[in-house]
């Protein structure tokens, strides 16, 4: 099976080149998984001596595991990630999405280190970072490792229905349908922690009314296939 997998192995590592081009993580840190459709397994991005740095990643880079967290296949020098149980835990919970996303973006970071909401500021500006907050952003308090069946489950209690999560003092996670949902939300959650971040040095920065967050619920903000052409463009990877 592994081998008949590979444009998805190829997918999940075009997503995890993206995030690193974009320095959403950094060095090695972070890994994408995809769930495999009709089977209790996933294919993420490994940890290891043989590892390719996030944004040298390769499709022999991504290794299949199982729901349980238990490698499958993939190079004998690639392991998997010790918080696997981010992927696994949240894919066994919320069957209707594909796709987990984990990494460290700093400024995010900053934003859960000093217990400051990221507040919707924009909407015409990009309505989709507005839909990000009023889909509602978990936040989930420990900064550990996500390294156990009964952490992985703490942290999908947090998230409930949310498909982002704020960690404190660790990073983010996000959720899709697909990969490439799954980072595009992680791009729109750094650049909402990146607008909070300049209004904070600039004032006091407000959220916009209720009134026009309200208009946006019913306004509809379209695919999601011209953004992630553009940052695949943008970063080489058309």
């Amino acid at each position: 099976m592994y081998e008949t997998l590979m444009p998805e192995r190829e997918r999940v590592a075009r997503a995890c080149r993206v995030m690193g081009k974009l320095d959403l993580t950094r060095s090695t840190f972070g890994h994408i998984s995809l769930r495999v459709p009709d089977h209790d397994l996933i294919l993420i991005r490994a940890r290891g001596p043989g590892e390719s740095g996030i944004r040298y990643t390769s499709a022999d880079d991504i290794i299949l595991v199982d729901l349980d967290g238990r490698k499958v296949a993939g190079r004998d020098d690639l392991h998997v990630p010790k918080e696997v149980f981010i992927h696994t835990v949240l894919l066994k919970t919320r069957p209707e999405l594909g796709s987990v996303l984990h990494a460290h973006p700093s400024t995010v970071v900053l934003f859960s280190i000093c217990g400051v909401p990221l507040l919707p500021l924009v909407g015409a500006f990009d309505p989709s970072c507005l839909r990000l907050v009023s889909d509602g952003i978990a936040n989930y308090p420990r900064s550990v490792l996500i390294h156990n069946e009964e952490l992985g489950r703490d942290l999908a209690s947090v998230m409930r229905q949310s498909r982002s999560c704020v960690m404190r003092g660790h990073g983010i996670t996000t959720m899709g349908a697909t990969v490439e949902d799954a980072v595009l939300d992680a791009i729109r959650l750094n650049d909402l922690a990146d607008l909070n971040y300049r209004a904070r040095l600039l004032g006091k920065p407000e959220p916009i009314s209720d009134e026009d967050a309200a208009f946006f619920e019913q306004v509809d903000i379209g695919s999601n296939e011209p953004y992630w052409r553009y940052y695949c463009r943008l970063t080489g990877e058309a």
